[in-house]
């Protein structure tokens, strides 16, 4: 920060601190006579959303009785709203307020951007591009990806049926290309960085899967799947981390439990919400098995009754709202632990938390940054790998690799998401303190 704010940091800054102060004063002032309507506000959104995961555990009679319930307390929530028109007018204040002391506090703090070397990276001699026209729904044919990749001097190479696609990017390696990229989902994205990162050579990614979590976070427009392929012709490149389990390498996560054993499903493909509307009874409901995973937390205590695991190529944002589910930084040298200790409607309770803006504080989820992690179980453990599902044999670790992979990235990438959050924190809130009054 510059030893002397501007007039519109301080202005910014002083703005922010007001406006949690007026919603406070607000709240205090409708509160006076409206405390038991808001009391019943609160109790049938609760009631809604303990019904609507009794509903999802349960199978027949259970879940129809669920769903009813969660409707009915739904519906008495809106009657409520409805029928004190200005609790809403109150509440649309109350979003106000909370909007304009996020954007004035990222305008008083002034985040600047984490650090990134990069590098001019001129065209190759040679480059490649692997494509899997099936991935993403086939956004590969529509696209033109391998016309645009001849228009730019780029080998297109198609992965057919029963294709390895480890030995596809090798031998494009071996035939010449100093570039090689991919075009498809997390999951091959990570197969053809591992060979990437074995021949360093730089590593390209073009967002054809269907959600492009690795190309998110690398700060490219995921519905500019031809704008993607500047990165050969008119990019800049660094290096990135990534991350390994055993002997199997991913860009993004690898989760246990009961994601991963949705994961699992052969159904999941083609029919995600449907497959975990299924399974969750068996995963998470009353008669649920325990996942049988162990590890120790960072204080050395020994888990036992995790039912959801992640973890990931450097750490996620969890508390905040903006960004929430991408990383500020892939280069970080670290993995990113998630660990989930509730079960039934305690996560339900644990959902509501996280909405409300609690997110890692609140009981039952442990997150901590770690370079090493290790997970035991009896025999096999059923993981999702950047969304590919996998049995793996235990122990599992976990390890970051550093600085693994060189990608390259068009000039007019931006930064992901989480870069762009302001996190409420005693230190945050000094550093605006301090700005109000020009320090």
């Amino acid at each position: 920060m510059s030893a002397t704010p501007t007039w519109s940091r301080r202005l910014a800054a002083l703005v922010a601190l007001a406006a949690p102060l007026a919603a406070a004063a607000l709240l205090l002032a409708r509160l006076h006579g409206s405390f038991w309507i808001f009391v019943a506000a609160l109790a049938l959104l609760f009631a809604a959303d303990v019904a609507v995961w009794f509903g999802l555990t349960r199978r027949g009679a259970g879940r129809i009785a669920g769903a009813v319930v969660a409707v009915l307390a739904a519906a008495g929530f809106v009657v409520v709203l409805a029928t004190h028109w200005q609790g809403i007018v109150v509440f649309v204040i109350l979003l106000a307020l909370i909007a304009l002391f996020g954007l004035a506090a990222r305008h008083a703090l002034h985040r600047a951007p984490v650090h990134v070397e990069v590098v001019p990276a001129p065209p190759p001699g040679k480059a490649a591009l692997i494509m899997n026209l099936k991935s993403g729904g086939g956004k590969a044919e529509r696209f033109n990806l391998e016309g645009e990749a001849r228009k730019r001097g780029i080998e297109p190479i198609i992965l057919r049926p029963g294709d390895d696609l480890l030995e596809l990017a090798e031998r494009a390696i071996d035939n010449g290309a100093e570039v090689i990229g991919m075009a498809g989902g997390d999951g091959s994205q990570a197969l053809v960085a591992t060979v990437a990162s074995r021949r360093d050579i730089p590593h390209v990614c073009i967002p054809a899967g269907t959600r492009n979590h690795f190309a998110l976070d690398l700060g490219l427009d995921r519905d500019d799947v031809v704008g993607a392929l500047d990165a050969y012709t008119d990019g800049v490149e660094r290096r990135i981390d990534l991350a390994r389990v055993n002997d199997r390498v991913f860009v993004n996560n690898a989760s246990l439990g009961a994601y991963a054993e949705v994961v699992q499903s052969p159904a999941y493909r083609d029919a995600k919400l449907e497959t975990w509307l299924k399974m969750l009874p068996e995963l998470v409901g009353p008669d649920a098995e325990p996942m049988g995973l162990r590890f120790d937390d960072p204080d050395g205590t020994l888990v036992e009754d995790a039912t959801l695991v992640l973890v990931s190529n450097n750490s996620y944002e969890i508390n905040h709202v903006v960004g929430a589910g991408t990383r500020e930084r892939i280069d970080g040298g670290e993995l990113g632990v998630v660990v989930a200790r509730v079960h039934g409607t305690g996560i339900a309770k644990l959902a509501a938390l996280q909405v409300a803006g609690f997110g890692a504080r609140a009981n039952g989820l442990q997150t901590w940054a770690a370079t090493t992690f290790e997970v035991d179980a009896d025999g096999q453990v059923d993981v999702g790998l950047d969304g590919e599902a996998l049995k793996l044999d235990a122990p599992l670790r976990f390890e970051s690799l550093p600085g693994a992979l060189r990608v390259r990235v068009p000039r007019h990438a931006s930064k992901p998401p989480a870069a762009a959050a302001v996190r409420l924190t005693a230190e945050n809130l000094g550093t605006l303190l301090r700005t109000a009054f020009g320090r």
